[in-house]
């Protein structure tokens, strides 16, 4: 009788900012725990210690074997970077099966490097859809949609979606949210240390603005925050507002000083303490998309500062309303979520995602 090893499936984890470190984490931690053949590639489209390293620090990742250090602003140029980069780590890994997850400009590059040299790819996180095409993400996400060999989608919902625009059921798959595996093992490691305690007995909301609609317009980012300053001290609340890099940028150009009674100004912070803020705040405010699904996920109401969200699911549990850049509209929705019931049910899966993305790709 003749027979022959079988040949390991070699996986390529491709990540190059915060959401993707956090959101990839649970699958790079069952590639090891299954001692499978992986590599990690990180673009660095975000890059700073607290920006980046931290995360890697938080949840016990190992360090990127590859490291691109691509921080271009202009999307066509750091799209071309990431793609030559990407390709010529590709050739030589020669992977069977490509991870990307979610909607950056990383995603699109990695997903396009890999299509060209027939390179299998899974997009985690699949499916999602704000249908507003001006924002960059909501292109990027439709085309890796529909080059990928295999969609992980969170909910049905997002496997629907991915079916109506003609992408065959053989290739969608309804694996849950991989960010409820990354919050279940964060509060897991919290409960081992005194950072969960750290924000307790503190009366604030959390605020986190990043978006250029938000952000890149002096009218509109100082009508948003200060809508934000009226309802705190309509409610008796600080504003805990961990800056992002952009945000605090454009507070200088534009010469906008934030109450400091009432604004508590903090640099970005690492995955853990962000969990901790989180989960201490009584409300949440923000223009992420993983913070709207954290917040739900944790019980904490969410105030979204957008007209539209690729996760309608927070809102259709009760857990987020959206109230885009409207003064009063974002003054009721702070008051209004401070006082309603926080019983819905998570609906993102069972913290398993990252199991049955991994079995499927390596089965």
């Amino acid at each position: 009788m003749v027979t022959t090893k079988r040949r390991r499936t070699k996986i390529g984890i491709i990540l190059g900012t915060r959401p993707e470190i956090i959101k990839l984490s649970p699958i790079v931690q069952v590639c090891q725990e299954q001692k499978a053949n992986f590599f990690i590639l990180h673009t660095n489209q975000h890059y700073s210690e607290n920006m980046d390293r931290i995360f890697f620090k938080d949840l016990e990742l190992p360090e990127p074997k590859y490291n691109l250090n691509i921080q271009e602003r202009l999307h066509g140029k750091m799209i071309g970077r990431m793609i030559v980069g990407i390709e010529e780590v590709l050739i030589k890994e020669k992977p069977d099966w490509i991870l990307v997850q979610g909607d950056t400009n990383t995603v699109l590059s990695g997903a396009l490097a890999a299509s060209k040299l027939n390179v299998k790819i899974g997009h985690v996180e699949a499916g999602l859809r704000s249908y507003d095409r001006t924002m960059p993400e909501e292109i990027n996400r439709i085309v890796v949609d529909h080059i990928a060999d295999a969609l992980f989608c969170p909910t049905k919902k997002q496997a629907n979606i991915a079916g109506n625009e003609g992408i065959p059921a053989s290739k969608i798959f309804v694996t849950g949210n991989t960010i409820v595996d990354a919050v279940f093992r964060g509060k897991k490691i919290l409960e081992k240390g005194r950072l969960a305690d750290k924000y307790k007995g503190e009366r604030f909301a959390l605020l986190t603005l990043h978006r250029p609609s938000n952000v890149d317009d002096c009218e509109t980012l100082f009508r948003i925050l200060e809508a934000v300053r009226s309802a705190a001290v309509k409610n008796n609340l600080k504003i805990y507002f961990p800056m992002h890099p952009r945000t605090r940028k454009n507070l200088e150009t534009f010469k906008i000083n934030l109450d400091p009674n009432t604004f508590k100004l903090i640099e970005p912070v690492g995955f853990l303490e962000m969990l901790t803020l989180e989960q201490s705040a009584k409300v949440i405010l923000t223009d992420s998309g993983g913070v709207q699904e954290e917040a739900c996920i944790l019980g904490i109401p969410c105030v979204t500062i957008r007209e539209n969200t690729e996760r309608p699911e927070t809102a259709e549990v009760g857990a987020n309303v959206l109230v885009g850049s409207d003064p009063k509209k974002i003054q009721k929705g702070i008051t209004d979520s401070l006082s309603q019931k926080r019983h819905w049910k998570n609906p993102f899966g069972d913290g398993l995602a990252g199991k049955r993305i991994f079995k499927h790709i390596t089965k």
